[in-house]
C-alpha cells in the first residue's frame, strides 16, 4: 500500500486536516473507473480505493456512500461554473448557455453521454444528474429572475420554460452535433438572442 494510504488511513488527531492528496487521488480514480467504461451501477468504493492507493476507510471518512462521492467528482469533471457579471441579461445569459455541455476535463467526452442511460433507467442516479446541474440551473434561473424584475423581460414569463428553450439546442449541439453546419463559436448568442425575440417585454 502507498505511503498516501498509510498516512491517510492513520488516527486522526482533533482537528488534523484531511490529505488533500488523499481527496484528489480518490476523485481521480473515480472519474478515471467511469471514463474507462464503468457504470455508475458496477463501480465500487472498493473499486475506487484500489485505484486510488488508499483504504475504504479513508473513503468513507470524506463521503457518506459512492453517491455523494460521484456527485463531488462529477463536479470536478465540469468545473467551476461562470459567474455572470449582472450587468446585462443578454450577456449573462450568453456566459451561461456557452457554459452548457462544456467540460474542463477531457473525460467528460467519455463520461458525460455514458450517464444519460443510467439517469434514465434510475431514480437514484436522476437525482444524482439533477444535484449536479442545479448549480448552474440556478445561476440562469437568477438572471431571467432579475430580468423580469428589471422589465427586461415580459412579467409573466415561465422561467423554467425560458430555461428549457435557452439550455436544449446547446446541450443537444454539443453532445450531438446534432446540426453540424452550426458554428459552436456564436452558436451561445444566436440561442439567446432567438429566445429573447420571444421573451423581452413588448
Amino acid at each position: 500500500m502507498s505511503d498516501m494510504s498509510s498516512t491517510a488511513d492513520a488516527p486522526r488527531s482533533p482537528g488534523r486536516p484531511r490529505s488533500v492528496r488523499a481527496d484528489e487521488a480518490i476523485v481521480q480514480a473515480t472519474l478515471d473507473l467511469l471514463a474507462e467504461g464503468s457504470t455508475i451501477e458496477a463501480l465500487s468504493i472498493e473499486a475506487i480505493a484500489a485505484r486510488a492507493g488508499v483504504g475504504k476507510a479513508t473513503i468513507y471518512r470524506r463521503w457518506s456512500g459512492k453517491d455523494a462521492l460521484l456527485l463531488d467528482a462529477l463536479h470536478t469533471l465540469k468545473g467551476t461554473p461562470p459567474q455572470p457579471a449582472g450587468h446585462s441579461v443578454r450577456d449573462d445569459l450568453v456566459l451561461l448557455v456557452g457554459a452548457i455541455g462544456h467540460n474542463i476535463d477531457p473525460r467528460a467526452a467519455k463520461i458525460m453521454p455514458c450517464l444519460v442511460p443510467e439517469v434514465n433507467r434510475s431514480p437514484a442516479h436522476y437525482r444524482l444528474y439533477q444535484n449536479m446541474v442545479e448549480p448552474r440551473r440556478k445561476l440562469m434561473r437568477q438572471v431571467l429572475q432579475r430580468g423580469v424584475r428589471t422589465g427586461e423581460l415580459r412579467a409573466d414569463l415561465d422561467i423554467e420554460l425560458a430555461m428549457a428553450l435557452l439550455s436544449g439546442p446547446m446541450l443537444m449541439q454539443r453532445m450531438l452535433r446534432w446540426q453540424p453546419e452550426l458554428d459552436g463559436r456564436i452558436l451561445p448568442e444566436r440561442i439567446v438572442d432567438a429566445v429573447l425575440d420571444g421573451l423581452r417585454a413588448r
